[in-house]
């Protein structure tokens, strides 16, 4: 028996929140009753998806930001449009939106007529589709993102952060083209974004990727460096702007893969929220 195991699950089970899904099934199992209603499944978002017609079977997950704070996005790329229908028909049932990244071209048209039923929001320059349900609102928690890039070749992967970001609940700022090779740039609007208030950062930057360390050396928030797919010859398509931020100096600064937009809007939009949240909290 691996007894550090057994430690590690006990203390998983104690520091994360019961599965509601679990609960509900041993109240069932006590009244004999092993099915789960439609009231059920509403209210807790257990749903059951569809096959899509390529014959893979897709299990979207709508109760993932109510959860962990983050929603499931929908990575289009390497989906076809079935797929992503199928997917996107469980999360709009189950949170009245869908999000897909990294859309391909030919994609847009068939998912427009696909949920014409719906609000569809194509975002070209993140390369997203955001699908709401009639009665979606979406939620402002006060927290703030500012998002920088370095140049307008970094612009695509700063504003999937900056998307994400703003489906979160987060106010976002975008200050783009202020890279190291003209420093100046940055400096009033950086300023700026500091008398804000903002509560974390994010700073896409390809070539040599500098940019995110002079940032997080002169601001007292987070910092989110996003490594971009941009550059020449050895170590170009993202590995030394990847690696230079690695290699930081400057203390505060956490780094995402090369491109992961998603994942860097995400990282920023759970800090902000958070101190959104100690702030309503101290105004209480």
């Amino acid at each position: 028996m691996n007894h550090e195991a057994d430690e590690q699950w006990e203390l998983l089970n104690l520091l994360s929140p019961e599965d509601p899904s679990n609960q509900l099934k041993r109240e069932n199992e006590r009244e004999g009753n092993f099915q789960l209603s439609s009231i059920v499944e509403q209210k807790f978002q257990i749903s059951k998806s569809d096959a899509s017609s390529s014959g893979s079977e897709t299990r979207p997950d709508p109760g993932r930001e109510q959860r962990k704070g983050a929603p499931e996005v929908i990575y289009g790329e390497s989906k076809d449009v079935a797929q992503i229908i199928a997917m996107a028909q469980g999360l709009l049932k189950g949170s009245g939106r869908a999000i897909i990244s990294r859309v391909r071209p030919e994609a847009i048209a068939p998912l427009q007529e696909a949920f014409q039923a719906y609000t569809v929001s194509v975002r070209e320059a993140a390369r997203t589709i955001v699908i709401y349900r009639p009665d979606y609102v979406r939620r402002s928690t006060g927290g703030f993102v500012g998002v920088i890039s370095a140049g307008t070749s970094d612009i695509p992967v700063a504003e999937e952060a900056a998307l994400i970001a703003e489906e979160m609940g987060c106010q976002v700022t975008c200050i783009y083209d202020v890279g190291v090779a003209g420093l100046h740039r940055l400096l009033e609007p950086l300023r700026n974004l500091l008398s804000s208030g903002v509560d974390a950062i994010i700073v896409a930057a390809g070539m040599d990727g500098a940019l995110p360390s002079v940032v997080a050396g002169l601001v007292p928030v987070p910092v989110i460096g996003l490594p971009t797919s941009i550059g020449y010859g050895l170590g170009g398509k993202g590995i030394a702007a990847l690696l230079s931020m690695l290699q930081t100096c400057a203390p505060g600064l956490s780094v995402v893969n090369i491109d992961n937009g998603i994942g860097a809007g995400i990282t920023a939009a759970l800090i902000a929220n958070r101190v959104a949240q100690a702030r309503e909290h101290q105004l209480q």
